[in-house]
Order: structure tokens, then sequence, then C-alpha cells
């Protein structure tokens, strides 16, 4: 995740939003959040560390939560997405996928591309949110 998303749990006392989880929060500013078992902070470029947790011999997914920044980022490594749809329109707001970022070698921030997307899986609930699971095609 990245730091903006972190930064809610810590802002409400919390170390980690997922104790549970070996979590990476991505950031280009370190300072001031808090350490913890499992929590790593890191200005590493997170295309290089995702590649590097999808390698590792694992039973265990890689999810990324938070907004559409770090997915931009990442968008190449997304295998699936997996989204809670709430009933109710936004006039804006954060984007799913937001602009990549350009890699300090680049010359140019590429534009995201088109990504043709499977459904997998749906499951309404009384709320009036649907989950959904959506593979690359």
């Amino acid at each position: 995740m990245g730091r903006a998303t972190h930064q809610v749990a810590v802002d409400e006392g919390l170390v980690s939003g997922y104790p549970h989880l070996r979590q990476y929060v991505f950031t280009r500013r370190p300072d001031g959040l808090p350490a913890e078992d499992g929590l790593t902070i890191t200005t590493e470029d997170p295309v290089a560390v995702v590649r590097k947790l999808k390698a590792e011999e694992s039973d265990l997914d890689d999810w990324l939560c938070g907004g559409g920044t770090l997915a931009g980022t990442l968008v190449d490594e997304i295998d699936e997405f997996r989204l809670k749809v709430n009933p109710f329109v936004l006039g804006r707001g954060i984007p799913l996928v937001g602009a990549r970022t350009a890699s300090p070698d680049a010359d140019a921030t590429p534009a995201v591309p088109l990504i043709g997307l499977m459904r997998r899986r749906v499951k309404a609930f009384d709320s009036g949110v649907t989950y959904v699971e959506y593979a690359r095609a």
C-alpha cells in the first residue's frame, strides 16, 4: 500500500491496518511512520519489490490495498482485480488505476494501457454492495 492509505490507520492510532499480514508501505516520505514486526516501510521501487515477492515460494497471494496512484505504478504486475462496488455515485474520487509514475530512467510517464478483464465471480450483499473478481482476459 502507499503512504496515504497506510496513514489512515496511523491517524486512528494503529501501527498497522493489517497486523496479521506481512505488509509493505511504499513512500517517498518514510519519516514519522511507526514500526512493527511484519511491517516494512520502504522507499524502494514498488515494481522491483513486487516482482521479488511474486518470485518467492509461497502459497500466499500478494494484495494491493489503497488508491490508484500505486496501482498505476504496478499495473503490469496486477493479475486480478477484486473490487467492492458500493451503491452510490461520487462526482469525483480516486481512480482505480491512476496514471503510471515514471521510473527514474524513463523519458516520460507512460499511459496506462487498456486492460481486458474477464469476470470470474460476483456476490451481491443485502447492503447493496457487490463484490466482483476480474482476471486478465
